[in-house]
């Protein structure tokens, strides 16, 4: 295919009412990335130069702030009144242009991929006029169905005006549609509101098109790609297709999941070779694991990175900063956050790192804590390479542990230990015979048996 240029519209204004949701539909997430999110990052894998203008709708700050950050490029169109989806098409006219192919796009439609809108536009550059996404649906109930003419798309026939013939067909509209260059507006302004809803339908443009004598077409795809997100129900089926579909790639790209139904990825999760990833396993988004690390079970792992041959788990929070170096390890219930963990380090059991750095080979012993917040600032806590830090030890950031030194356990570390030195930051042990019943109030348990 000729790399062509396309303007993509992509239609974001539905309310979510059938969510039971304050949250626009399409801002509700997917593998960790808001339904529309998935439809730009789509977009941005196509081939040939793309533009985007996104029709919202009205009051919907928080998706045009998420369009600023995701495509800042995007024009951001309203449509202030519902009248059907051809009316919201036509709420972004100020960027349709003639010299362009267009492509309508939803985006409460997750799930569609680069190589299916990459067709749809091969239909455009192999001559259609009009192309129409398609799909064999296993329950046609409901859908508009295609009604063809050989190669031909003839209409889109909702369910509600077909004959009984009609709706036997189940090759049925996904709603995205292809126009070549210079056709969308005059097409669209030619549709009419003569229906049960008085509204502007985007499917009355094949017939339109055809009256005209331009060539329609249709392309198809799984269904699967173009299921639409309406209820919290479809929400839950889009993730389980996505999660599905994630776990495909990092098997196909070399890594072992050993329960791969119990492994949830965000679209983003790059999972490298040879990584083992055993039951139960959370990555959210913005997560890498290089080529041989292993993360064991019930691990959660967001914004972090994990570096070759480095063990995660199992029971381990990796919170977003976290960077796990080359054969670190990072035990049972460790949480780390913000912190570096530099090759050949071992926080192995029981223990919260977070603001820190903690130098290569250096051992975090069982139950120590950076104590990073004064109840106002985060402070930085700096481990040098090769030091030992002893079971049970609070380190009050800001604070450095030199290369090679050694905190006893249970100590409270408040001050800066130099390289190579011991520290103890404890009360010296005493005894006092009979003190037990002094402070409780108890009598001996001795004494209470004579």
């Amino acid at each position: 295919m000729t790399d062509r240029s396309c303007l993509y519209v992509v239609l974001a204004a539905g309310e979510g009412t059938r969510m039971r949701s304050a949250l626009p539909k399409v801002m509700h997430p997917v593998a960790g990335e808001p339904m529309l999110g998935h439809v730009l990052e789509t977009i941005g894998e196509t081939t040939g130069e793309a533009s985007i203008a996104a029709v919202i709708g009205p009051g919907m700050d928080g998706v045009r702030q998420f369009l600023g950050r995701k495509s800042p490029s995007a024009s951001v169109h309203v449509q202030t009144e519902r009248l059907g989806t051809a009316h919201a098409v036509l709420a972004a006219r100020a960027a349709l242009a003639a010299d362009r192919d267009t492509i309508v796009l939803y985006g409460d439609t997750p799930l569609v991929t680069a190589e299916t809108i990459d067709r749809l536009r091969r239909a455009l550059a192999d001559g259609a006029d009009v192309a129409v996404l398609g799909f064999d649906a296993a329950d046609p109930s409901g859908y508009g169905r295609l009604i063809m003419e050989g190669n031909r798309l003839l209409a889109i026939r909702e369910e509600r005006d077909a004959s009984g013939e009609e709706k036997q067909i189940t090759f049925c509209n996904s709603g995205v549609i292809a126009f070549k260059k210079g056709l969308i507006a005059e097409l669209l302004d030619a549709i009419g509101n003569d229906n049960a809803k008085g509204e502007y339908y985007l499917t009355d443009a094949i017939e339109i098109a055809v009256a005209r004598g331009l060539k329609t077409a249709a392309v198809a795809c799984p269904e699967a790609e173009v299921q639409g997100v309406n209820t919290r129900a479809q929400l839950a089926s889009a993730e389980a297709a996505m999660q599905a579909r994630l776990r495909a790639a990092a098997l196909e790209g070399g890594a072992t999941l050993v329960a791969p139904e119990t492994v949830f990825l965000s679209r983003d999760t790059r999972i490298g070779q040879d990584v083992l990833i055993e039951p139960n396993v959370f990555f959210g988004p913005k997560s890498t694991v290089a080529d041989g690390a292993t993360v064991r079970a019930f691990s959660h792992i967001e914004g972090a990175t994990v570096a070759s041959g480095a063990v995660v788990g199992p029971y381990a929070r990796l919170r977003p900063g976290a960077a796990i170096g080359e054969g670190a390890k990072i035990g049972n219930f460790v949480e780390v956050k913000a912190a570096t963990v530099e090759d050949g380090a071992k926080i192995n059991h029981l223990s919260y790192v977070g603001d820190a750095r903690v130098g290569a080979g250096a051992n975090v012993g069982a139950g120590t804590i950076t104590c990073n917040y004064d109840g106002h600032n985060k402070h930085h806590t700096d481990i040098g390479a090769g030091a030992f830090i002893g079971s049970n030890s609070a380190l009050v950031a800001p604070v450095s542990i030199g290369e090679g030194a050694y905190v006893a356990s249970g100590s409270v570390i408040t001050k800066d230990v130099a390289p190579g030195a011991l520290a103890f930051g404890r009360a010296r042990q005493t005894e006092k015979p009979g003190g037990a019943e002094a402070v409780s109030g108890k009598p001996n348990s001795k004494d209470s048996q004579g």
